[in-house]
């Protein structure tokens, strides 16, 4: 059995220290490896990366990441991505890694994804250039996404995402900002290239659980919808 934690939406700031709740000895009990799915930061400054980094800095499982729009927000993700990956963390987009647990491959393909709504209210990349470049970054995303998933050579595989997938999980959250909170094509990819779990955050108000229509459960694992350190899924090989 592989035991996942997660979590989202730390959104560490300066005056966030100690705040984490993440023990490195209790995590390593519950849990083979740990995925951060974005908004690690409040503004996506180096200087708030590197506080929250600090206290993942003791962590002995895996790490990976996925940053999220907080994250990107001062135009410095060069610079948070390396402060993380500085202690470990394999901070993934567009892209995958596979890791051992227990003699088993576990592949995790991770990405910011973006938004753009569902099916039956969502956008298309039709009209203005502005509308154009909103549902253009989305595809591109969830295609490389598609892409890192399809090609993942492992025992168990795992969608790692800062945006959601699926509606369901959005559950909670007013139906206006849905299409600024996933999108179809992200689901669509994890349904596509297929997985055991998908995992996002973003959605602060929304429900822990869905399934995509494809059947792969996904987890809304936003620090206010699971409110504790991380949750543990667990999927057998």
């Amino acid at each position: 059995m592989i035991r996942i934690a997660a979590v989202g939406d730390l959104h560490y700031g300066a005056d966030s220290t100690g705040t984490c709740a993440i023990d490195p000895d209790e995590l390593s009990d519950h849990a083979d490896l740990l995925l951060l799915a974005g908004d690690l930061t409040r503004v996506g400054a180096p200087a708030e990366a590197e506080l929250l980094a600090r206290e993942l800095a003791d962590v002995r499982v895996p790490m990976f990441a996925v940053l999220g729009n907080h994250d990107y927000h001062a135009d410095e993700a060069p610079a948070v991505v390396q402060r993380f990956a500085d202690v470990g963390v394999d901070v993934l987009e567009g892209t995958n890694a596979v890791v051992d647990v227990n003699g088993a491959r576990v592949g995790i393909a991770g990405t910011k994804g973006f938004g753009g709504g569902f099916a039956g209210a969502c956008g298309t990349d039709f009209g203005e250039p502005e509308m154009k470049a909103f549902v253009g970054h989305t595809k591109d995303l969830a295609g490389k996404f598609a892409h890192a998933l399809a090609h993942l050579e492992a025992d168990v595989r795992v969608a790692l995402l800062h945006y959601a997938p699926i509606k369901d999980t959005l559950l909670g959250e007013r139906l206006e900002i849905y299409p600024f909170l996933g999108s179809y094509l992200l689901g669509q990819a994890v349904d596509e290239a297929g997985a055991d779990l998908a995992v996002h955050g973003h959605a602060h108000g929304g429900t822990e659980k869905g399934v995509t229509p494809g059947g792969v459960h996904v987890r809304n694992v936003a620090q206010p919808v699971i409110r504790r350190p991380y949750r543990v899924y667990c999927i057998d090989e």
